[in-house]
């Protein structure tokens, strides 16, 4: 079978990037999922907005792809406030803090993806900014060095992160909600999936709209880049409306089987069944055999093959399951 590019790993491009933010639900109403999540957001909006507070800081966490951008605008335009992004490796010096945070007007809010990327040195200056509101920083160098502290208006950090384990303990205290994302159930993908083609103005069939749910790991960035590939295939070999046979003709041409595994997911499996008769596996050795980052494996594969059973994570490794062998007709 011919190999295709990770639709699941790979990086949006501008193009695609443009088209999440045109479909990025703005309200509550159009977010559809993680109802625990909403719930304990709504109230801490509610208590702020009730106090005349700056919300307090939250930490959003779970696999990519799930909608913490999209929650971090959301909480912002409910709180009627303005809402900086940036990242945790764009922050590199102390400096680059400084200038977004002095710039700050009141209640704003500064989302920072990737927050366990932040510098140690950023981190430390950032921990005073969340707690007092002020920031310490250290103007020359050597014997003529000095420390001026700064008052910065009340503001929210939203950091948002994959891996959750790797934020040291002093930053996660600092943190007054913190909410996990899981992975979607069907019901919700399709309701996105439904109100994306509206807004694309594409026709989707109900067993279309199921189909691509059930084959979009849980995850509405990958069902709107399946979304967006079918309507490809549609408009180019149709007319313009995506059928059942133009939709089966997209996803096998993206490799992409009926639980949504793509070439990736079943290279990782075989991977584990063939070359180390099924595991246990270190997650070095699994790396280096399938020439993939760590990071790539423990916080975009294994997530999902770990929620649907596929394989287990034990002391000495990776296992893979009876149900991924049977799934591999490897049984």
């Amino acid at each position: 079978m011919k190999k295709t590019k990770n639709i699941t790993t790979q990086t949006p491009t501008p193009e695609e990037e443009k088209l999440f933010t045109s479909l990025r639900a703005a309200s509550w109403a159009e977010f559809a999922g993680q109802e625990g999540v909403k719930e304990s957001l709504r109230i801490a909006i509610a208590a702020a907005r009730k106090r005349k507070e700056a919300i307090e800081h939250i930490l959003l966490y779970g696999p990519p792809g799930l909608g913490k951008t999209t929650l971090a605008h959301i909480i912002g335009k409910e709180m009627g406030v303005n809402v900086r992004v940036t990242s945790g490796p764009a922050l590199a010096r102390a400096g680059d803090l400084a200038s977004i945070l002095t710039n700050l007007e009141p209640y704003d809010i500064l989302f920072i993806d990737e927050i366990h990327r932040l510098n140690k040195v950023v981190e430390e200056t950032l921990y005073p900014a969340m707690e007092d509101y002020t920031l310490d920083i250290v103007i020359g160098k050597g014997p003529g060095a000095r420390s001026v502290r700064l008052e910065l208006p009340p503001f929210t950090i939203i950091g948002a992160t994959t891996r959750v384990g790797l934020i040291s303990s002093p930053m996660r205290d600092r943190f007054g909600v913190v909410s996990h994302l899981s992975f979607y159930e069907p019901k919700h993908l399709e309701k996105i999936l439904g109100r994306a083609a509206e807004k694309l103005k594409v026709s989707l069939h109900p067993k279309v709209k199921s189909e691509l749910a059930s084959r979009s790991r849980g995850t509405p960035r990958i069902a709107l880049r399946l979304l967006k590939r079918a309507r490809d295939v549609a408009q180019v070999e149709g007319d313009g409306d995506i059928t059942e046979a133009l939709l089966t003709r997209a996803l096998d041409m993206l490799n992409i089987d009926p639980l949504g595994l793509d070439w990736t997911d079943r290279r990782y499996l075989k991977t584990v069944m063939d070359k180390f008769n099924g595991g246990p596996v270190g997650i070095e050795t699994l790396a280096a055999s399938l020439s993939e980052d760590i990071g790539t494996l423990e916080d975009v594969i294994e997530p999902y093959l770990l929620q649907i059973g596929f394989i287990k994570r034990s002391p000495r490794g990776r296992v893979t399951t009876a149900q991924a062998h049977k799934h591999l007709g490897k049984s």
